[in-house]
C-alpha cells in the first residue's frame, strides 16, 4: 500500500462517502474534498467537511499510518496547523495541534471496497515489465490515444526546456538553436554531448559567414572535434588543417577542447567524420535555414530540405588516409526521421510556444508520416500488443515507459486510473 493510492481514493471518492465516521464515531459529511496541488505542506488544500454538525474548512493530511504525522515532523511545521481532517489507512496513535485539540480521524479502509482494493494489487506485479502489462492492450481505444496525445506533449515540453536553455546562451538567436540542436542530434546518442559542445564552440555568425564554402565550414567542425590535431599525409587533410587554423587566426577563436569524438561501436555511416561532414553540407546548401524549418508542414518537405550528402572526399572515405570502396553518403530517410523527431518538431513546438501560436494538430499530423522508431522499449510494447503505427505513436510509449511506468507513478497515468475504476 502506497500514500499515492490514498491519495486517488480521496481524490475520486472512490470509498463509500455516505456512511464515513472518525474513529470517535462522529459522522463525516464531504462537502468538498480539496486541491490536490502536489505541493509542499498538506495534501489536499481548501477542503470543506462537516463532523457531526460543525463545518469546517481548511486543509487535510493523508498517510498510511498515524504515527507518521509526527515520523514527518509534521507537529513543527505550521503549514499543518490547519489540518481539519487526517486520513490513515491505519490508525495507531492519537493527533494534536499545537492548541492540544485532537486532529479529527478518519481511516480509510473501513469504506473501500475489497474490489478496488484487489484491483490495486494486481496492478502492481514486481515481477512485471510494465506494472498493467496483462492489460493494457485491453484499454478502452478513446482513452489511449487521448493518453497518447497528453504524453506526446508532455514529452515535447520536457524537449523544449533544453531549447530554451539554449536560447538564453544564444541571445535568442533561432539560427544557432537550430544550428546546436542539429549538431547534438546529428552525433546521436554517443557523439551527441560532443557534436553540441563543437557547435557551442563556434559563434553562429561565423557559420553564416562561411557557409558558401563547404570546405571551411568542414574545416571548422572537424577542427574543433580534435580530428585534426595530427600529423597525415592525406592532402584532404592537410588542406582542412590549413584551412582551420586560417579560419580560427581570421576569426580570433579560442580552441575548445571537448570530449574525444567515438569510432567504437559506430556503424561506418554513423562515424563522425561523415556526419560532421553532412552537417557542413546541410549548412552550406541552406543560409536560412531556421526560417525554412518552421515553415516545413510536410515530411516530403523536410526530406527535400534534408537531402544532403557528405562531400567528395568521403564518398572513397571513412577516416582520413583509408580509402574505401566508393559509396555516396547522404542523410538517409531513417536518420532524417530521427532529425524530425528530436530536431524539427521540438523546435517548431518551442517556437510556437514563443510566438503564441498553437500547432499541436500540425505536429501531430507531421508525425504521422513519419515511421515508427525502432528500439527496445517499442519492441517489448509491442509483444505486449501495443502496436505503433507511427512516430507519434512510439513518442508517446517512450514517454510513458519512462516517466510514468519506470517511476512506478501508476495513480497518475490514464491506462492505471482507467484500471482501478473498473471496480464496480
Amino acid at each position: 500500500m502506497k500514500e499515492d493510492f490514498l491519495h486517488y481514493l480521496w481524490k475520486f471518492k472512490k470509498f463509500d462517502t455516505l456512511n464515513l465516521r472518525t474513529t470517535r464515531n462522529e459522522q463525516i459529511t464531504i462537502i468538498k474534498s480539496g486541491d490536490y496541488l502536489e505541493l509542499s505542506g498538506p495534501d489536499f488544500f481548501n477542503a470543506q467537511i462537516k463532523i457531526g454538525n460543525q463545518k469546517w474548512a481548511g486543509n487535510i493530511e493523508i498517510h498510511l499510518k498515524s504515527s507518521d504525522w509526527y515520523v514527518h515532523g509534521h507537529e513543527k511545521d505550521s503549514a499543518y496547523e490547519n489540518v481539519i481532517l487526517h486520513i490513515v489507512w491505519e490508525h495507531d496513535i492519537e493527533i494534536f495541534r499545537k492548541n492540544n485539540t485532537e486532529i479529527p480521524v478518519l481511516v480509510l479502509k473501513d469504506y473501500v471496497s475489497k474490489e478496488i482494493i484487489n484491483n490495486y494489487n494486481a496492478l502492481l506485479n514486481p515481477k512485471s515489465w510494465i506494472f498493467c502489462e496483462k492489460q493494457i492492450a485491453g484499454i478502452d481505444d478513446f482513452v489511449f490515444k487521448n493518453w497518447q496525445e497528453r504524453l506526446f506533449f508532455e514529452r515535447l515540453e520536457r524537449k523544449s526546456k533544453f531549447i530554451y536553455d539554449l536560447l538564453e546562451e544564444t541571445n535568442q538567436d533561432w539560427e544557432a538553436v537550430l544550428f546546436c540542436l542539429f549538431a547534438k542530434n546529428f552525433g546521436l546518442n554517443t557523439n551527441g554531448n560532443s557534436f553540441l559542445q563543437i557547435a557551442k564552440s563556434i559563434p553562429f555568425t561565423i557559420i553564416r559567414k562561411e557557409s558558401f564554402e563547404a570546405e571551411n565550414l568542414e574545416a571548422l567542425l572537424l577542427g574543433m572535434s580534435g580530428l585534426l590535431d595530427f600529423e597525415k599525409e592525406d592532402v584532404y587533410f592537410k588542406d582542412l588543417k590549413i584551412r582551420y587554423f586560417y579560419l580560427l587566426h581570421k576569426y580570433q577563436i579560442d580552441k575548445v577542447y571537448t570530449d574525444p569524438v567515438a569510432f567504437f561501436k559506430h556503424r561506418p555511416d554513423n562515424f563522425p567524420t561523415i556526419r560532421l561532414s553532412q552537417l557542413a553540407s546541410l549548412y552550406n546548401k541552406h543560409q536560412n535555414l531556421f526560417s525554412k524549418i518552421i515553415e516545413a508542414k510536410s515530411v516530403e518537405n523536410i526530406y527535400k530540405l534534408l537531402d544532403v550528402s557528405a562531400s567528395l572526399y568521403w564518398q572513397n572515405h571513412y577516416q582520413f588516409d583509408k580509402e574505401s570502396p566508393k559509396k555516396s553518403k547522404p542523410l538517409s530517410k531513417s536518420f532524417i526521421d530521427l532529425l524530425i523527431i528530436n530536431t524539427i518538431i521540438p523546435i517548431q513546438f518551442a517556437y510556437s510556444g514563443i510566438m503564441g501560436e498553437s500547432i499541436s494538430e500540425d505536429l501531430i499530423v507531421l508525425l504521422n508520416g513519419v515511421s515508427p522508431e525502432k528500439n527496445s522499449i517499442i519492441d517489448k510494447f509491442n509483444s505486449l500488443n501495443v502496436f505503433s503505427k507511427n512516430a507519434f505513436d512510439t513518442q508517446s510509449l517512450l514517454q510513458l515507459k519512462n516517466e510514468y511506468c519506470n517511476q512506478k507513478a501508476c495513480l497518475k497515468c490514464a491506462v492505471g486510473m482507467e484500471l482501478l475504476r473498473n471496480d464496480n
